[in-house]
């Protein structure tokens, strides 16, 4: 679908500096213009979205690098019609974009939802939040640290497996999960680094040397910080102190007060500032949905009061959504809105390669835009220059 768009009237965060009383022109998928009113000229064939009279702003649209599932569809569910739902989900939260994120599970069931997610891929409708690759989270991680991920399905680090299954995904893996401490994991997270595939550690019972070790090695990024890692100690600062203390290392984390409480997500923001933490949801199908008993990955999961725990009281990924996330991180920390787009959207493009299409309001790139009032809600979403989503 085409369509030439006319935002008027907004207060425009830019990659450079903050527009009052602008706006942004688009045509097709691409932002073509912005500016202060007084430089607009009315074109001919746009649609236009006054919003004189409002508090509006307008941000780049959310990028969520970890996120299995969301309205009763997961990842893993292997079918069109799974993606279809969280696509058109997700731009209710703000997210234009996402890495489909998979499992520890059988090598049947990750292939199927490789092989799955690069078919949707292949054609998938400019009216909803984008698949920009696959984020692998599994099976070659520590069963020390499991959380939810079933232990039966752990498996040692294995390249060959790797290049299959990624050649399966025609390349699209772009984010591994690993437990850098398992023997094998060196040669997996030096091919990583050779071919611009993110190298993260995570369910991983890792000591800070060996997290040092694994960065000389090319591991970049920590997946869900604090959780199902080895902790930080005065005389072993672990995952998380070697998380905090070296730059290299960009951080997800769940902004949500459950993963991570206010207190830790304010240490988290001080350590690393807002150009090395990422918000992630690492959100599971139930989001969207009433409280009750879903499945994830064949375990029966329980969510009550946005809180999602196994049988054992694990914590089974989220239903957070990422404007809550953007909220909440603003809230916790009161940090600028400026720092919470970097975190939100222009670290994730930055760090996957493609800033120069998304992660800011800047011409040329992809039109993929939320306007928050002035609560910072969500009230549309634009996707590649299509209205996916507005409550108005």
């Amino acid at each position: 679908m085409s369509q030439k768009l006319l935002i008027k009237n907004v207060t425009i965060y830019t990659d450079t500096t903050i527009i009052d009383s602008g706006f942004i022109k688009i045509e097709n998928t691409k932002i073509t213009e912005i500016g202060t009113l007084a430089e607009l000229r009315i074109p001919d064939g746009f649609e236009i979205m006054d919003l004189s009279g409002k508090t509006i702003k307008a941000i780049p649209g959310f990028i969520d690098v970890h996120i299995h599932g969301a309205d009763g569809a997961d990842v893993m569910d292997g079918t069109s019609e799974a993606l279809h739902k969280m696509a058109i989900a997700l731009p209710k939260e703000g997210t234009t974009s996402f890495l489909a994120t998979t499992m520890t599970q059988s090598n049947t069931s990750i292939e199927k939802a490789l092989s799955n997610t690069v078919n949707y891929m292949s054609d998938q409708p400019a009216t909803q939040a984008e698949i920009i690759g696959i984020h692998l989270e599994g099976p070659f991680i520590n069963e020390t640290r499991k959380g939810a991920q079933p232990a039966e399905h752990i498996q040692k680090p294995n390249l060959e497996l790797f290049k299959k299954w990624n050649e399966l995904a025609e390349g699209k893996i772009r984010l591994v999960t690993l437990a850098p401490e398992i023997d094998g994991s060196s040669e997996l997270i030096e091919y990583f680094k050779n071919n611009r595939i993110i190298a993260s550690a995570g369910h991983t019972d890792a000591s800070s040397e060996q997290i040092n070790r694994a960065i000389k090695h090319g591991l970049s990024h920590i997946t869900h910080l604090y959780n199902q890692m080895r902790g930080f100690h005065h005389r072993e600062p672990g995952v998380v102190g070697a998380a905090w203390n070296n730059d290299s290392l960009m951080v997800e984390i769940i902004a949500d007060g459950v993963h991570s409480t206010k207190e830790a997500v304010q240490i988290a923001y001080q350590q690393k500032q807002e150009n090395k933490l990422i918000l992630i949801t690492d959100s599971m199908r139930a989001k969207c949905l009433k409280d009750g008993v879903y499945d994830l990955g064949g375990q029966e999961v329980t969510v009550k009061n946005q809180e999602a725990t196994l049988k054992d009281g694990t914590l089974a990924g989220s239903t957070l959504k990422l404007g809550d996330g953007f909220k909440n991180i603003i809230q916790f920390t009161d940090c600028s809105i400026e720092a919470a787009i970097c975190m939100s959207s222009q670290n994730a493009a930055k760090e996957l390669g493609i800033y120069e299409k998304k992660g800011s309001i800047t011409v040329g790139k992809d039109a993929d835009i939320v306007l928050l009032n002035e609560d910072n809600d969500v009230i549309t979403t634009i996707c590649r220059g299509n209205i996916a989503y507005s409550n108005e």
